[in-house]
């Protein structure tokens, strides 16, 4: 594998910050916006472009899945579809909705700033491309759009000529330097291709609610360079102002507000007023023209309880709110602590969890009780919590219910997933069950030991306290099963082939009982009966009674019949339900061997050589360590006396 060279990497970094650079006059630019018009698209505009430029995956039911987001935000395709959708698709079309602020709303940890923080850094990436190119006036300081220069009678006739649309007025600062620097000749205004840089404060601002007392709503729209203003005189010079607050920087972009419901009303206003009319306030000057996206996020009680008062209308009228709930899929919110665990070793102050044995299964307990907590019970008889978990991760049945269920779940509960416990806490829990001891593996139990203990910290009372306890034993009951199997299984020698075996069986058995003929026994190739013990040995395992089992059977031999005509061959994982029965079958035949090895304390030295069989088989085919194997062996011995 050849090494990283950090200088010639930097070098080719650099060539490329080059290539992007470019300088010219308004001149020059008019025959770009000729070539390509969107350079000349709004903040919005570009927002969409790029969210969607990344690719669009259809996962029916009318929901979709954006590139973009992948890999990042998790289980929140409908939040990405209202985001895209019904919120920058408009918008990019210069509907009114562009005049709202984009307000995220939901429960800590649920992912508002990382989706904010992606929207942002997606901005910087995509104005690096060029589909996302952007220019601007020279040394302005609010990154103007040269087009502003065209005077506004002239503005239809440039829309007829250059099919582009033009919205807004130049700056204090450019109109004086169009009059005092370049003698009203528009032609020969510079003109340069910027990127867009939350560090550089070029196009991406961010805002946070402060002390009240202290903090101005300069920081918003600028303010008097005192020593310009002592040199000059005079206030609305624009040279003596600065035009560096968080709106006038984050013009062509987007700007942050953070936990905008906990700012005060004067800050809200300046929104208001940006978001409306698409004007900044200034002392001393006229309204001045803005061209950005405004995402705020706030959570929930702080929602309800503005949302709640009457006075606050002419706001509300303003936002427009997309719900960000907590994921409700188990196999996505895996994902979510995979991705946080990757990230931990870039942190000093925590516990890097990338050179740690998390076993397998250890997360998805994790998982499972975090989205438990999470899902409103049914009204529907037979539904639990238990049952709409895996239903949600897509399993086909479950019971009863089926997929064709989901939908009706999910419309029960409009709020469904805006409470519950975080990633954070899970991720909390882990690193305190490796700091417990000085592991260096964590196991399903222990995980599922560290969230108990952890449950005062977010329990608002014992009633509670007791219905989360209740979710923990619910996942171990959960767990448990898996754990036998995981065990039963890894004692199968080569279980591909005993399954394959006791299919073959079962399936010439059935044949013959559906036509009515015989069976040869393999050992005296005898023509006898279709073995009755057999089949109802296998069917039992999955509750297919006796009055049920000829459809079952018939069932199985049309599945045969059909993968044949498509010319396959009937495996064992052709029918999930035969499949389950099948494994059960075996296991069952091997629970009293898996249960005496497992609990011997002093194995003798056959039982020992299976147990270290078992161990090698479950570390090489099944992804846990020693350690973890052997763990995994103690529980299961244990579950097995019970």
């Amino acid at each position: 594998m050849a090494s990283f060279d950090i200088l010639k990497a930097a070098a080719e970094h650099r060539q490329l910050e080059d290539k992007l650079r470019w300088e010219g006059t308004f001149a020059d630019y008019l025959k770009i916006i000729r070539k390509s018009p969107k350079v000349a698209d709004l903040a919005h505009a570009r927002v969409y472009d790029m969210l969607t430029s990344a690719g669009v995956e259809e996962l029916g039911d009318g929901r979709r899945r954006y590139t973009f987001f992948e890999g990042e935000i998790f289980g929140l395709e409908k939040t990405q579809t209202q985001l895209v959708e019904e919120y920058f698709s408009p918008a990019s079309r210069r509907l009114d909705i562009r005049k709202r602020i984009l307000m995220l709303v939901g429960p800590v940890g649920g992912g508002k700033s990382t989706l904010v923080t992606l929207l942002k850094k997606g901005m910087e990436k995509f104005s690096r491309t060029e589909e996302g190119g952007i220019y601007a006036i020279k040394g302005c300081p609010m990154h103007e759009e040269p087009l502003h220069l065209v005077p506004e009678d002239l503005r239809e006739d440039f829309r007829r000529e250059y099919s582009v649309y033009i919205e807004g007025d130049l700056c204090p600062v450019c109109r004086y330097r169009l009059e005092k620097e370049w003698g009203g000749d528009i032609s020969q205004v510079p003109v340069h291709r910027i990127t867009l840089s939350e560090r550089d404060r070029r196009g991406v601002g961010t805002f946070k609610p402060a002390d009240p007392k202290s903090q101005d709503v300069a920081e918003l729209t600028g303010s008097v360079n005192i020593q310009a203003l002592a040199e000059l005189g005079n206030e609305s010079d624009p040279r003596v102002y600065n035009f560096d607050g968080e709106l006038n920087i984050a013009n062509r972009g987007v700007m942050e507000f953070i936990e905008m419901l906990k700012a005060e009303k004067r800050f809200l206003y300046e929104l208001n007023t940006v978001a409306g009319e698409q004007r900044i306030k200034a002392s001393r000057f006229a309204l001045i023209y803005a061209d950005l996206v405004v995402l705020a996020h706030t959570n929930e009680f702080e929602y309800n309880s503005y949302f709640g008062n009457k006075e606050n209308e002419a706001m509300i009228d303003r936002i427009f709110v997309v719900k960000v709930p907590y994921n409700l899929r188990l196999s996505e919110e895996i994902k979510i602590y995979e991705k946080l665990i990757g990230q931990s070793q870039l942190s000093e102050d925590r516990i890097d969890l990338t050179h740690i044995h998390i076993a397998p299964y250890t997360l998805r307990v994790a998982a499972m009780f975090a989205i438990l907590s999470r899902l409103k019970p049914s009204k529907k008889s037979g539904i639990t919590p238990m049952t709409k978990l895996k239903l949600y991760d897509g399993e086909k049945q479950v019971g009863d219910w089926d997929q064709k269920h989901v939908r009706e779940l999910q419309e029960e509960f409009q709020d469904e997933g805006m409470h519950g416990i975080s990633p954070r806490f899970i991720m909390n829990r882990l690193s305190a069950a490796l700091v417990r001891g000085n592991k260096t593996v964590i196991t399903p139990i222990d995980a599922l030991r560290s969230v108990r203990d952890g449950l005062q910290e977010v329990s608002t009372s014992e009633e509670e306290y007791r219905r989360l306890l209740g979710f923990i034993d619910e996942t171990r009951r959960d767990y448990d099963e898996i754990a036998k199997k995981e065990v039963q299984r890894a004692f199968v020698y080569s279980y591909e082939q005993s399954a394959k075996t006791l299919l073959d069986n079962y399936l010439d058995n059935v044949d013959a009982y559906s036509n009515r003929t015989k069976v040869k026994d393999p050992i005296t190739h005898e023509d006898v009966d279709p073995d009755e013990r057999l089949m109802r040995s296998i069917e039992e395992q999955i509750g297919i009674s006796e009055n049920a089992k000829r459809e079952f059977r018939e069932g199985i031999m049309r599945s045969v019949a059909s993968v044949s005509r498509r010319g396959g061959s009937f495996g064992v994982g052709s029918d999930e339900r035969l499949k389950e029965a099948l494994e059960k079958k075996l296991f069952s035949d091997l629970k009293d061997i898996v249960k005496i090895t497992t609990s011997a304390k002093t194995p003798d030295a056959d039982q020992l050589k299976r147990i270290n069989e078992v161990v090698e088989r479950l570390c090489n085919e099944h992804g846990y360590n020693p350690v973890s194997a052997n763990e995994l062996l103690k529980y299961v011995g244990t579950l097995l006396n019970r």
